[in-house]
């Protein structure tokens, strides 16, 4: 384990210390003892859907020339959530990109671009249902019209990231003259990446305009299943303000500083929805929030141990072929 993945373990345990020394684990399984199970089992059953539809937008990016097959696609899917348990940010997202470059997929600056904007969709998708919400949530205090004005800004600099090409290399040649040298680079290898997917996506906008409508429509799935768990629990949370609630929880879980978002996106939950449930309830939500990406990554795990073998038996042929 390098000293990045040991600091971010360590992060994320003190945060869950620090939760559960306020709010005792004792307290938080009389939750799942009272638990509604055909709602707690409908709302995690809701990954196998949302993995599938996931895994047919990324059929819907491949380029005509380059098509994917479905099953293919799944296992794509399922390698980088075992990936996102262990990187942070969703950097398991981005590794994607390798496999599907070394399986022959797709060229290497191709792949990166084409899951760069997948995941430009997938957080403006976030960002656009976040603000919605959060413009209709009742209670409006200072804190949230600032969480309201932030999200907005987000969803605005992203939407001109992906719709401005000169937008775009403004923001990245500013962020390549304030930035380190290791990082300059990295900034740098994402500017051509994104510059490339802005010549390829743009061309076909019937296409771009389903993605982006598939995109928004997976991210609204992704809300309902939480408001499920929320019924799975027997607590009453408001539709709409799940909407607004629920991204900000997920947004906290994305910072790159905790194992898996595990810490930030539990104690960012049971903050949020203080006004809807008691504490060890928000902890219980934070729990099977968890869920939803274990579960993909225990099915995804059979998938990694074939690439490993993968990996050392190439190894072992380039070996003995030198």
């Amino acid at each position: 384990m390098n000293l990045k993945r040991l600091i971010s373990l360590v992060i994320s345990l003190g945060f869950l210390v620090f939760l559960y020394s306020k709010i005792p684990f004792a307290n938080i399984i009389p939750v799942f003892l009272d638990a509604s199970m055909v709602w707690l089992v409908a709302s995690l059953a809701m990954v196998v859907p949302l993995t599938a539809v996931t895994a047919w937008r990324l059929c819907l990016l491949m380029p005509r020339q380059h098509p994917l097959k479905f099953l293919e696609s799944n296992r794509l899917i399922l390698l980088a959530s075992v990936l996102n348990m262990v990187l942070p940010s969703k950097m398991g997202d981005v590794a994607k990109a390798g496999f599907m470059a070394r399986k022959g997929h797709l060229p290497g600056s191709l792949a990166v671009s084409l899951v760069v904007f997948e995941k430009a969709c997938d957080m403006l998708s976030l960002l656009l249902w976040c603000v919605l919400g959060l413009l209709v949530y009742p209670t409006k205090d200072a804190l949230f019209w600032l969480m309201t004005a932030g999200t907005a800004a987000g969803l605005l600099g992203l939407g001109l990231l992906v719709g401005s090409r000169r937008f775009a290399a403004w923001f990245f040649h500013a962020a390549e003259r304030l930035a380190p040298g290791k990082v300059r680079q990295k900034i740098t290898r994402l500017h051509e990446s994104w510059i490339e997917m802005h010549g390829y996506f743009w061309k076909d906008r019937a296409n771009l305009a389903r993605i982006v409508f598939v995109s928004i429509g997976i991210w609204f799935l992704h809300l309902v299943q939480i408001w499920m768990f929320t019924v799975a629990i027997r607590e009453s949370v408001p539709f709409m303000a799940n909407l607004a609630l629920a991204p900000l929880g997920i947004l906290a879980g994305l910072l790159p500083l905790t194992f898996a978002g595990v810490g930030t996106r539990d104690a960012a939950l049971v903050l949020l929805y203080a006004p809807y449930m008691p504490e060890a309830a928000g902890a219980a939500l934070g729990v099977l929030c968890t869920m939803r990406y274990f579960l993909p990554a225990l099915a995804g795990l059979p998938f990694v141990g074939h690439e490993l073998a993968e990996f050392t038996a190439r190894r072992k042929a380039t070996s003995q072929a030198s």
